[in-house]
């Protein structure tokens, strides 16, 4: 087996072939929208712009993309009969994992539109591997279960086995000083939050009804995005009755923008900036090419269609009443206000949007005591530092 394709799994073909068809039919598409625009001289002509040439321009851009879309369907019957030939179904790598998990980020609801291969399957897991959500399945895998769960909940572009950082997992260290399981949600970070949020709510419900054990206690902790997927979980929870938000003790919310993440705000205005000129409206495209997950960033929309992001915004949904939830916050900072932490944050979530902090006239999410900040700690490091686990420990074994 070589270096290559240690690393492939049959199915990664299909979908690699499927993304790369589609990336060349949509680049035909964006230069023959620039090519009407500069052909349509709009101060003489005054015609619509409709992103399409005519004649015999227009002729050979919807021969190249019929071209394309029949070489794609030959390529995707191919490779479903050669891919499993060439390439064996082995065990996902670390590399792999992280590949995948950025790609579901970035352009997620694409892939699971498509019915890509290379869209992620939400799953509970452990040590890399799906669990199968039967009692007798729980039961083989946990002969230890205990009645205590801790369920965690990655961020964006990521999965579950990055929790595992410099020999360190939260997960882990928990199991060991206080006698609980922990379990490790995987996700398409891609689709909308609160698809995901509905999804994570019915496989909880699913959990406590197959766990070998009653369980007693839940426990969340969510990182970056988690936290917001976790928060949706618990609305769609509270909406369709389940049974599993009534042992839902704790959420720790680690880096999580409880009130917007900028980057994805910057994002959205160069896209609005493109669009202003319509040579460079075309170009707008490229800003769109972000997941409904990411989009969602820039309100924190946890509840609701994707699309109504913006909406969302204006009203922040609360906490999930009788849950305890605490959020910690990091700043590359030596400390609150100064340079670094008013320009980067941790370098992704700024301090206040961590904590929950609104501006004026905005109700603080937290209060006080259930706020901790970790100085000179990047977004990433808050996985790792062990005074960050110290103080997860110590809220979850209260």
């Amino acid at each position: 087996m070589n270096r290559f394709t240690r690393h492939v799994q049959p199915g990664d073909l299909r979908g690699a072939a499927r993304l790369g068809i589609r990336a060349t039919t949509d680049i035909t598409s964006l230069v023959e929208a620039l090519h009407a625009e500069i052909a349509r001289i709009p101060l003489i002509t005054r015609r619509p712009a409709t992103g399409r040439t005519t004649g015999l321009t227009g002729f050979v851009y919807r021969v190249v993309r019929g071209v394309t879309h029949e070489v794609g369907v030959g390529l995707d019957h191919a490779l479903g009969w050669l891919a499993p030939r060439l390439v064996a179904e082995t065990p996902s790598t670390a590399a792999r994992c992280a590949a995948i998990s950025a790609l579901n980020g970035v352009i997620g609801d694409h892939l699971a539109a498509s019915r890509n291969p290379l869209a992620i399957r939400m799953s509970l897991r452990r040590a890399g591997s799906t669990l199968r959500l039967q009692r007798d399945a729980l039961a083989g895998a946990f002969p230890d279960a205990r009645s205590h769960v801790v369920v965690m909940v990655h961020g964006l572009c990521m999965n579950d086995r990055q929790w595992m950082r410099d020999g360190h997992d939260h997960g882990a260290a928990l199991a060991r000083d206080l006698d609980c399981t922990p379990l490790y949600l995987h996700y398409n970070s891609g689709l909308p939050i609160s698809l995901n949020g509905r999804r994570f709510a019915r496989i909880m419900e699913r959990l406590v009804a197959q766990w070998p054990v009653p369980i007693e206690r839940i426990s969340v902790v969510g990182h970056s995005m988690g936290g917001l997927v976790a928060r949706s979980a618990c609305l769609h929870a509270a909406h369709e009755g389940h049974a599993w938000l009534e042992r839902l003790d704790a959420i720790v919310f680690l880096g999580t923008p409880h009130r917007g993440a900028p980057l994805e705000r910057g994002g959205h205005w160069f896209e609005t900036l493109l669009a202003v000129s319509p040579y460079s409206a075309p170009f707008a495209r490229l800003g769109k090419i972000r997941s409904a997950g990411i989009t969602d960033l820039r309100h924190s929309a946890v509840f609701g269609p994707g699309s109504e992001a913006d909406q969302v915004g204006a009203h922040i949904p609360p906490l999930p009443r009788g849950v305890r939830c605490l959020a910690i916050g990091a700043t590359l900072g030596r400390r609150t206000g100064d340079l670094k932490d008013r320009l980067v944050g941790d370098g992704i979530v700024p301090l206040p949007s961590a904590l929950g902090r609104g501006g004026r006239g905005t109700p603080a999410l937290f209060p006080r005591d259930a706020q901790w900040i970790s100085y000179e700690t990047g977004h990433l490091e808050l996985l790792e530092q062990p005074s960050v686990y110290a103080q997860i420990r110590h809220w979850l074994s209260a």
